[in-house]
Protein backbone atom coordinates (compact mmCIF):
# COMPACT_ATOMS: atom_id res chain seq x y z
CA UNK A 1 0.00 0.00 0.00
CA UNK A 2 1.21 3.83 -0.81
CA UNK A 3 2.66 5.65 2.29
CA UNK A 4 0.87 8.15 1.73
CA UNK A 5 -2.66 6.64 2.02
CA UNK A 6 -4.04 7.19 5.65
CA UNK A 7 -6.43 4.75 7.48
CA UNK A 8 -9.49 5.84 8.51
CA UNK A 9 -8.19 6.64 11.91
CA UNK A 10 -5.49 8.65 11.10
CA UNK A 11 -7.31 10.39 8.84
CA UNK A 12 -10.16 11.34 11.75
CA UNK A 13 -6.80 11.64 13.77
CA UNK A 14 -5.57 14.60 11.60
CA UNK A 15 -9.04 16.32 10.83
CA UNK A 16 -10.76 15.72 14.33
CA UNK A 17 -13.54 14.37 12.43
CA UNK A 18 -15.03 10.99 13.85
CA UNK A 19 -14.62 7.89 11.67
CA UNK A 20 -18.41 7.62 11.72
CA UNK A 21 -18.70 11.25 10.49
CA UNK A 22 -16.02 10.22 7.76
CA UNK A 23 -17.97 6.95 6.85
CA UNK A 24 -20.88 9.29 6.36
CA UNK A 25 -18.91 11.66 4.49
CA UNK A 26 -18.11 9.02 2.32
CA UNK A 27 -21.52 7.49 1.79
CA UNK A 28 -22.78 10.90 0.37
CA UNK A 29 -20.03 11.09 -1.97
CA UNK A 30 -18.30 14.25 -0.17
CA UNK A 31 -15.06 12.09 0.42
CA UNK A 32 -13.07 9.26 -1.49
CA UNK A 33 -11.35 5.80 -0.14
CA UNK A 34 -9.87 3.52 -2.29
CA UNK A 35 -9.94 -0.05 -0.72
CA UNK A 36 -7.57 -2.31 0.19
CA UNK A 37 -7.41 -6.62 -0.94
CA UNK A 38 -9.51 -6.62 2.86
CA UNK A 39 -12.06 -3.79 1.98
CA UNK A 40 -10.05 -1.59 4.46
CA UNK A 41 -10.34 2.29 3.44
CA UNK A 42 -7.45 4.15 2.43
CA UNK A 43 -7.60 7.84 1.84
CA UNK A 44 -5.43 10.07 -0.01
CA UNK A 45 -4.01 13.12 1.83
CA UNK A 46 -5.54 15.45 -0.30
CA UNK A 47 -8.86 14.02 1.84
CA UNK A 48 -7.29 15.98 4.68
CA UNK A 49 -8.29 19.67 2.31
CA UNK A 50 -11.63 18.21 1.45
CA UNK A 51 -12.60 17.20 5.13
CA UNK A 52 -11.56 20.91 6.18
CA UNK A 53 -13.74 22.08 3.66
CA UNK A 54 -16.59 20.37 4.43
CA UNK A 55 -16.52 21.54 8.38
CA UNK A 56 -15.80 24.93 7.96
CA UNK A 57 -18.41 25.03 4.99
CA UNK A 58 -21.01 23.54 8.01
CA UNK A 59 -19.98 25.82 10.36
CA UNK A 60 -21.19 28.86 8.48
CA UNK A 61 -24.50 27.37 7.65
CA UNK A 62 -24.06 25.16 4.59
CA UNK A 63 -25.95 22.30 3.71
CA UNK A 64 -23.89 18.77 3.03
CA UNK A 65 -26.22 18.65 -0.45
CA UNK A 66 -25.21 22.30 -1.10
CA UNK A 67 -21.23 21.02 -0.13
CA UNK A 68 -21.61 18.19 -2.31
CA UNK A 69 -22.70 20.79 -5.56
CA UNK A 70 -19.78 22.92 -4.55
CA UNK A 71 -17.32 19.86 -4.23
CA UNK A 72 -18.60 18.34 -7.17
CA UNK A 73 -18.55 21.34 -9.52
CA UNK A 74 -14.99 21.06 -9.38
CA UNK A 75 -13.19 20.07 -11.85
CA UNK A 76 -12.99 16.04 -11.95
CA UNK A 77 -14.39 16.65 -8.09
CA UNK A 78 -10.67 17.17 -7.24
CA UNK A 79 -9.85 19.16 -3.60
CA UNK A 80 -10.55 22.65 -3.40
CA UNK A 81 -7.90 25.16 -3.85
CA UNK A 82 -7.90 27.97 -2.02
CA UNK A 83 -8.68 30.48 -5.30
CA UNK A 84 -11.74 27.91 -5.39
CA UNK A 85 -12.63 28.50 -1.63
CA UNK A 86 -12.70 32.29 -2.17
CA UNK A 87 -15.22 31.50 -5.49
CA UNK A 88 -17.58 29.38 -3.86
CA UNK A 89 -17.16 31.28 -0.18
CA UNK A 90 -18.28 34.33 -2.16
CA UNK A 91 -21.96 32.68 -2.86
CA UNK A 92 -22.69 32.07 0.55
CA UNK A 93 -21.21 35.97 1.71
CA UNK A 94 -24.70 36.96 1.99
CA UNK A 95 -26.00 33.95 3.87
CA UNK A 96 -23.20 34.51 6.46
CA UNK A 97 -23.88 38.26 6.73
CA UNK A 98 -27.41 37.68 7.55
CA UNK A 99 -26.21 35.17 10.01
CA UNK A 100 -24.05 37.61 11.87
CA UNK A 101 -26.64 40.26 11.25
CA UNK A 102 -29.38 38.19 13.55
CA UNK A 103 -26.83 37.11 16.02
CA UNK A 104 -26.04 40.63 16.83
CA UNK A 105 -29.65 41.52 16.92
CA UNK A 106 -30.42 38.02 19.35
CA UNK A 107 -27.35 39.31 21.83
CA UNK A 108 -29.02 42.75 21.91
CA UNK A 109 -32.03 41.82 22.47
CA UNK A 110 -31.06 39.61 24.73
CA UNK A 111 -29.58 41.61 27.25
CA UNK A 112 -33.01 43.04 28.06
CA UNK A 113 -34.59 39.74 28.24
CA UNK A 114 -32.22 38.43 30.80
CA UNK A 115 -33.97 37.98 34.27
CA UNK A 116 -37.19 38.51 32.65
CA UNK A 117 -38.02 34.51 32.94
CA UNK A 118 -41.12 34.92 30.88
CA UNK A 119 -40.57 32.07 28.53
CA UNK A 120 -44.04 33.53 26.95
CA UNK A 121 -44.77 31.89 23.47
CA UNK A 122 -47.44 34.93 23.23
CA UNK A 123 -44.82 37.97 24.21
CA UNK A 124 -41.26 36.52 24.12
CA UNK A 125 -39.55 39.37 20.90
CA UNK A 126 -36.52 36.97 20.68
CA UNK A 127 -38.80 33.66 20.07
CA UNK A 128 -42.35 35.15 18.75
CA UNK A 129 -41.66 38.73 18.01
CA UNK A 130 -45.52 39.87 18.07
CA UNK A 131 -47.20 36.68 18.72
CA UNK A 132 -46.58 36.43 14.88
CA UNK A 133 -47.13 32.41 14.70
CA UNK A 134 -50.24 32.85 16.16
CA UNK A 135 -51.43 33.52 12.67
CA UNK A 136 -50.56 29.86 11.49
CA UNK A 137 -53.19 28.06 14.08
CA UNK A 138 -52.60 26.39 17.44
CA UNK A 139 -49.88 24.33 18.45
CA UNK A 140 -46.05 24.38 18.40
CA UNK A 141 -44.62 25.83 15.32
CA UNK A 142 -41.24 25.57 15.71
CA UNK A 143 -38.82 23.54 17.01
CA UNK A 144 -35.32 25.71 16.80
CA UNK A 145 -35.41 29.23 15.41
CA UNK A 146 -34.10 29.32 11.97
CA UNK A 147 -30.66 29.25 11.32
CA UNK A 148 -30.15 28.91 7.76
CA UNK A 149 -28.81 25.40 8.13
CA UNK A 150 -29.60 21.62 8.61
CA UNK A 151 -28.20 20.51 11.30
CA UNK A 152 -25.40 17.59 10.17
CA UNK A 153 -23.78 14.81 12.00
CA UNK A 154 -20.51 15.12 13.23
Amino acid sequence: MHESLLTIGQLAARSGVAPSALRYYERLGLIRADRTGGNQRRYARSELRRVAFIRISQQVGVSLDEIRAALDSLPASRTPTATDWAELSTAWRDRLEEKIRLLGKLRDDLEGCIGCGCLSLQRCALYNPEDSLAAEGPGARLVLPHAGADPAPV
